[in-house]
């Protein structure tokens, strides 16, 4: 039995931040941002707005598109790493939210990769039997952990929830084929929220250090990316005796225009079979790949057997790639 994505919703706040607001804030430029990560806005939660209220919002859509309930729900996993508090698990409140009262739930920590993570481990379920109906859910709530005195890494992201309902697939053909997942924990440094946990736990001092904020080493990660995920593509590709021609279209992690640029130039795929989306939203980290995988359906872009390349990289460094027959 093969798990296959039945249904795909995604949802962003109302709020929209330009670049042009970002000038008023930190030393920046429209101009610059644009040239370097191919941002122009992001969407900004509402004061009164939870991680578990976005996923929730995305869910709904999703189990629609579905016509799935939510008390059919077996298996909710989300990806996430930004929870409403760090217990319980943000997957709790979602179906708490939903009425997913069949549901067991749990949080995935991947970072940008936690909702391909998350398909993944849900596909086990569905493959085996063991459960009829998943949720897989990555959102993401940044704008309330990046620091807005860091020009490097608060231009970057933005607030956001996709959702996946995963079942058994139709036709033995069709659904997920693949998925390859790496993690390298000697790169946990170039990419981190370095206080808040056990190893520099809450204190007066952390907080004046701003050492609860996304750290990032850009260059070490835009080379570090480039590498892995062209090599997951490739993966996907020798494992499945497919070439780039034969790829109808890339849902990829839009966390910097020029990464997948340059990882599409690797592997010889065309930009045009890239579905971006990136300029309006930012890296909205694991809610980037099936709210993308949202939109491209949405949009008509994805017909019946066409065969998808998805690909995300995160913190970690853990990163894969997924070949899905639509």
């Amino acid at each position: 039995m093969r798990a296959h994505i039945i249904g795909t919703g995604s949802y962003v706040p109302e709020k929209v931040l330009t670049n042009r607001d970002l000038e008023k804030i930190v030393e920046t430029s429209d101009e610059w941002i644009v040239e370097r990560t191919g941002i122009r806005e992001r969407h900004m939660a509402a004061p009164d707005e939870t991680t578990s209220d976005m996923a929730v919002k995305a869910a709904i859509r999703a189990l629609e598109l579905a016509n799935t309930r939510a008390d059919e729900l077996e298996l909710i996993v989300v990806g996430t790493i930004s929870p409403d508090m760090p217990m319980p698990a943000c997957a709790a409140f979602v179906a708490h939210k939903l009425g997913a009262t069949k549901a067991f739930a749990f949080d995935l920590s991947a970072a940008c990769a936690g909702s391909l993570f998350g398909l993944s481990v849900a596909a086990q379920f569905v493959e085996t039997g063991r459960v009829k109906r998943a949720l897989v859910i990555g959102v993401e709530l940044l704008t309330r952990i990046v620091d807005w005195k860091d020009r490097n890494t608060c231009v970057l992201f933005g607030d956001a929830a996709g959702a996946m309902v995963v079942g058994p697939s139709p036709e033995p053909s069709r659904g997920l084929i693949s998925t390859h997942l790496h993690t390298d924990g000697s790169q946990t440094g170039i990419l981190c929220i370095p206080g808040g946990g056990s190893k520099t736990p809450v204190s007066k001092e952390m907080v004046e250090q701003r050492l609860q904020f996304v750290s990032m080493n850009g260059r070490d990660v835009y080379k570090f990316a480039v590498r892995a995920l062209s090599d997951a593509v490739n993966e996907a590709f020798a494992a499945n005796g497919l070439t780039a021609d034969q790829i109808t279209h890339v849902v990829a992690h839009q966390a910097n225009v020029r990464i997948i640029d340059a990882v599409l130039e690797r592997v010889k795929l065309p930009r045009e079979k890239a579905f971006l989306n990136i300029d309006k939203y930012g890296n909205t980290s694991s809610a980037s790949l099936p709210m993308t995988l949202d939109e491209a359906s949405r949009a008509g872009r994805l017909k019946p057997n066409d065969t998808i390349l998805m690909m995300a990289i995160g913190a970690g460094m853990s990163w894969g790639s997924a070949i899905v027959r639509w």
